[in-house]
């Protein structure tokens, strides 16, 4: 019988009664399941894109090993609480990592026996990765907060410090930048369809590779923002739709790969960044989001007017744009300022060099 190749993260055995199961574990998305349906069947493919993608909760392998009041029991409680049901897929699939590290390294231990020195240890293994340690730290943060006071009695996160230094994130691109990509990806291409998707319309790369001539609506696009399921509405401004109207629609998303098919995110983020490196800018794709962002601030935008092209959720990052724009338009008038208080001591030191040579 010839054998049957599996998928990443699939294993074959037999049980005890004889019954082929297959078993999908992956430690690092902290993910080890059974797998329910027929192998191959349309419900299997199903299955399994949906545990890699950590779109669904599955029922952990030996998760009765967790006594109550176990870390292991707390993650298992977590996972099927409300709070872990409003995550988006891909916040749930960052968090199924820092879980499953959590879990492998003292799921059994009581959630009581963590400490505040206990917690630095556990970040004392990531300190060569800072970033990644402090993500892992803000989320031990909510989950030791959410569990109190039913299962923990104080939240030894607080008491540690970040390891990585504070940063504006991801670079914003500059004008300058934008001219050189449009000239080098002019009015037509896919580039240029790439880049105003995302420049005019605030969109995330995981929502530009999903917009299609189905989210048009009487000249706006309207769409759910895969990240956090807000509802955006937006008006299709001029350089989008001049590079809207250049697109031959035949698919279902504007951007495609060469084979035709839709872009993974990751996908979207390689090909996009070649793009990049070929235009001589050293911008990637959430840079477009935060231009776009400053240009509606520096006009002057006010904070609901920059929620409702970005879809956040609160206020703190457009009061941020706002603020730095800001800051941009006092420098200029205190520069005009600066100019007009100079011309009058240049005028004034004419006069007196006038009336000292009579």
């Amino acid at each position: 019988m010839k054998q049957v190749r599996l998928p990443r993260y699939v294993s074959f055995f037999r049980d005890g009664g004889g019954i082929a199961r297959y078993r999908f574990r992956c430690a690092k998305k902290g993910i080890d399941t059974y797998m329910k349906a027929q192998l191959f069947s349309p419900e299997w493919e199903t299955e399994y894109h949906a545990l890699m993608a950590g779109t669904v909760t599955p029922t952990t392998i030996g998760a009765h090993r967790y006594l109550p009041g176990t870390i292991g029991d707390m993650v298992g409680r977590y996972r099927a609480s409300d709070e872990w049901s409003r995550k988006g897929p891909a916040t749930r699939k960052a968090w199924n990592t820092s879980l499953g590290r959590l879990t492998e390294a003292i799921g059994g231990h009581p959630v009581s026996s963590l400490d505040a020195d206990g917690a630095r240890r556990i970040l004392a293994k990531m300190a060569d990765r800072p970033f990644a340690a402090d993500n892992f730290r803000k989320r031990m943060k909510t989950l030791w907060s959410w569990s109190i006071p039913n299962l923990a009695k104080t939240n030894p996160w607080r008491e540690t410090k970040p390891y990585a230094r504070k940063t504006d994130g991801h670079r914003a691109w500059t004008e300058e930048e934008i001219v050189s990509f449009n000239r080098c990806f002019p009015l037509g291409s896919k580039e240029h369809l790439a880049m105003h998707l995302m420049l005019g319309t605030f969109a995330r790369r995981s929502d530009a590779i999903r917009l299609g001539p189905q989210h048009v609506k009487r000249d706006r696009l309207q769409f759910r923002a895969r990240k956090n399921g807000e509802d955006l509405d937006i008006p299709i401004m001029r350089d989008l739709r001049a590079a809207l109207n250049k697109h031959k629609a035949d698919s279902l998303c504007f951007l495609v790969t060469e084979f035709g098919r839709p872009f993974s995110d990751a996908g979207f983020g390689n090909w996009f960044g070649d793009r990049c490196r070929t235009a001589g800018v050293p911008g990637r794709a959430h840079g477009l989001r935060k231009l776009a962002a400053i240009r509606m601030a520096l006009a002057g935008a006010t904070v609901p007017e920059l929620m409702a092209w970005g879809g956040w959720k609160t206020e703190r990052e457009p009061i941020r744009y706002i603020q730095q724009a800001n800051k941009a338009k006092l420098a200029d008038a205190g520069a005009a300022k600066l100019s007009r208080h100079r011309a009058k001591l240049d005028k004034s030191s004419a006069k007196a060099l006038k009336e000292d040579k009579k």
